[in-house]
């Protein structure tokens, strides 16, 4: 399948991203620098937290629990939280 812009110059002059990806295993962009441009682009990440309170003994636990499987306590905390939604059935 082609999806390439027409309008968009390729260094490769390959005619599907497929090509292009098979062009750049091969070539280094180093070679090619002189034929580049400057490109500007806007990268617009959001990440919500959202914040529970935990009794001080359990939060001292998690952190013994999450450090002896050797992830943060709020990996911990996210990986059980979402073992224990998916596994909710709405009733």
């Amino acid at each position: 399948m082609n999806n390439m812009a027409k309008d968009r110059r390729s260094i490769s002059q390959a005619g599907s991203y497929a090509a292009i990806g098979e062009f750049w295993d091969t070539h280094d962009a180093g070679e090619f620098w002189d034929q580049t441009e400057p490109a500007t682009f806007t990268v617009d990440l959001q990440s919500v937290t959202t914040y529970y309170a935990v009794e001080g003994h359990l939060a001292e636990r998690l952190r013994d629990v999450a450090r002896q499987a050797g992830v943060s306590a709020e990996t911990l905390i996210n990986l059980w939280v979402q073992e224990k939604v998916t596994m909710q059935v709405p009733g």
